[in-house]
């Protein structure tokens, strides 16, 4: 695996770096990131610029909308920085680079808010890590157990989290809801290694769940081991719940409350960047402590002692994290009482709406429909290829270190891979368009995946051309798969998320509020869970997930077709108000 994998983190390393030097010639504007299996949308700088402002111009700024309930986000910002370029350009090397060091003032908040940044990140990668060895290799489970704890574990969490969160922000100080929220994260994460998994013979009901499996189908082994391995399942839910919660909600939130829009503007395009950054070290992280088993004693828990090293650097990234926090409350908040009353995002007043009135709000617009079939052909299309990958990565690292290190590289390649995608999608967005932007993901998706799916099926008449590439069918499965969640998940951060954003833009102020609320309630549901019940209905079906794919790629060829259908409809729809939007203010 060696041979295959560290040249491709060397190589990526080597273009990023390059890369790296011409980011920061680019024009500041807005971008959306999301990190993990979970959506952070910056909302602040993206690809897009250029071809908004030939779209809309300067009024496209105050227009652009987050899509993510789960972040607090601000009003989008206007202007345009070409002067500034010019003016920087003219004073030459050192003026350039006097011009991105950060005032004094600015750094005060600067660097703890980019180090509170990379902690939270940097944890995420090893916890997101790490819970898949944990499910996916733990005794008599497998990939197939995922689906299941999303629908039945996950989502049930994640709705009593707010309300409790609600409780919280009602009863007490909003500094001390971050404390709150954060150090039990922390404790768990501690417990975990310490206590619960070196007794997780004691704790786990093999016994019962053996006597149950005997008396049922075969077709409940993935629910049942859930129940088996419970404290596994238990660091999965608290590993996504990381992402959603100090990630999305309380880190964007601070940010918003203690920068002003100047500041944001600057600054948070770094953030989107820096995110990749702690993606690749975190991933390299993880792949030198599962190597460490080379060196331990006969008859160690490798996996045990590598647990160890994984959680202890969580834990002290996260009292890094907590200094942090402390300082910027000591130092910035506390003694900045204009803060308390300087409005720098307006509020955003977000219709509730129910059910049936999200599904007759998305009914009654096709413009909206078209969004909503985006959003959810694509949560639906990443989960269906994602599970049955790992499915694979089992088969090829069945032991908990080996599963672990090919992770942490895969980490690194989608941190690198990302941050170039994210400056190539300016690029796409100026030379052709929204449509062919948004086209992107898709084609991606569909392509690998199915080429994914044909090297399973086709595991046999594949086994030569595995051959002449040096490796087996099952590492030629692994390594397509890889490269199809890397490629995908990359698109998805540099182009899909803008393209979503950018077709809010001509929408009425009623439709953009009410086709917002309408996503929320049903279309990012059903884009997370829809892959979900279809791969339950499946195992339960014919068994397993290998006997399921056929049929998976039956599915995901369907829905990619529908994701095309629907974004060329909305690609006509889009270009036709935009031109409207155009000609109105032409004559006025």
């Amino acid at each position: 695996m060696k041979p295959v994998i560290a040249p491709l983190v060397l190589l990526l390393s080597i273009i990023s770096t390059a890369v790296a030097f011409e980011a920061s010639r680019l024009p500041r504007g807005l971008s959306a990131l999301q990190v993990g299996h979970k959506t952070t949308h910056l909302g602040r700088n993206s690809p897009m610029l250029s071809y908004i402002k030939e779209q809309k111009r300067a009024k496209a700024w105050s227009l652009i909308q987050l899509a993510d309930s789960s972040s607090l986000d601000g009003s989008a910002m206007e202007g345009d920085d070409s002067d500034k370029v010019d003016e920087v350009t003219k004073k030459g090397i050192f003026g350039r680079i006097a011009s991105v060091v950060p005032p004094a003032n600015e750094r005060q908040k600067l660097i703890p808010l980019a180090v509170m940044f990379f902690c939270i990140l940097f944890n995420y990668t090893i916890l997101r890590d790490t819970k898949d060895v944990l499910m996916v290799t733990a005794p008599k489970s497998g990939a197939e157990v995922i689906p299941f704890i999303k629908t039945y574990v996950n989502l049930p969490v994640a709705i009593g989290f707010t309300g409790i969160y609600a409780k919280m922000t009602d009863s007490m100080e909003l500094k001390n809801v971050f404390y709150a929220c954060v150090i039990p994260f922390l404790i768990f994460f501690t417990a975990f290694a310490g206590f619960i998994y070196p007794n997780r013979a004691f704790l786990h009901p093999h016994g019962l769940i053996d006597a149950l499996a005997a008396n049922l189908p075969a077709n409940f082994a993935a629910p049942l081991a859930i129940v088996r391995n419970w404290s596994f399942a238990l660091f999965y839910v608290m590993a996504e719940m990381w992402g959603s919660v100090v990630a999305s909600l309380l880190f964007w939130g601070l940010a918003n409350e203690i920068t002003t829009v100047d500041e944001a503007k600057k600054y948070y395009p770094l953030f989107g960047l820096g995110a990749n950054v702690a993606l690749i070290f975190s991933g390299q992280y993880v792949k030198f402590v599962s190597n460490m088993r080379a060196n331990l004693a006969p008859g160690v828990d490798a996996w045990a002692v590598s647990l160890n090293y994984l959680m202890g650097a969580v834990l002290a990234s996260g009292g890094v994290l907590l200094g942090a926090y402390k300082y910027i409350q000591d130092k910035i908040v506390s003694k900045n009482t204009e803060m308390a009353t300087l409005k720098k995002f307006p509020a955003k007043k977000k219709p509730k709406m129910t059910l049936k009135e999200s599904a007759k709000f998305l009914l009654s617009s096709s413009y909206i429909r078209n969004l909503a079939l985006l959003v959810i052909s694509y949560g639906m299309c990443i989960n269906i290829v994602e599970v049955s990958w790992k499915a694979k990565l089992k088969q090829a690292f069945p032991d908990p270190n080996s599963y672990s290190a090919f992770m942490g590289n895969f980490s690194s390649a989608t941190g690198m891979v990302t941050f170039i995608m994210m400056l190539l999608g300016r690029t796409i967005f100026e030379k052709f368009g929204w449509r062919t932007a948004a086209l992107v993901t898709p084609t991606m998706i569909g392509v690998t995946g199915l080429g994914f799916f044909a090297t399973n099926v086709f595991s046999g008449t594949m086994a030569p051309v595995a051959a002449a590439l040096g490796t087996s069918s099952l590492m030629l499965a692994v390594l397509l798969g890889a490269a199809q969640n890397i490629l995908s998940k990359s698109s998805k951060y540099s182009l899909f998320d803008p393209c979503k954003e950018m077709a809010y833009i001509p929408l009425d102020q009623e439709s953009k509020t009410k086709g917002k609320a309408a996503i929320d309630v049903i279309g990012n549901p059903l884009g997370k869970s829809g892959g979900a019940l279809i791969q339950q209905i499946l195992i339960f079906g014919v068994g397993s997930l290998a006997a399921a794919t056929p049929y998976l790629a039956v599915i995901l060829t369907f829905l990619v077709a529908i994701w095309f259908r629907a974004a060329n409809s909305l690609a006509g729809q889009f270009n036709e108000a935009m031109s409207k939007d155009d000609s109105a203010e032409a004559v006025a």
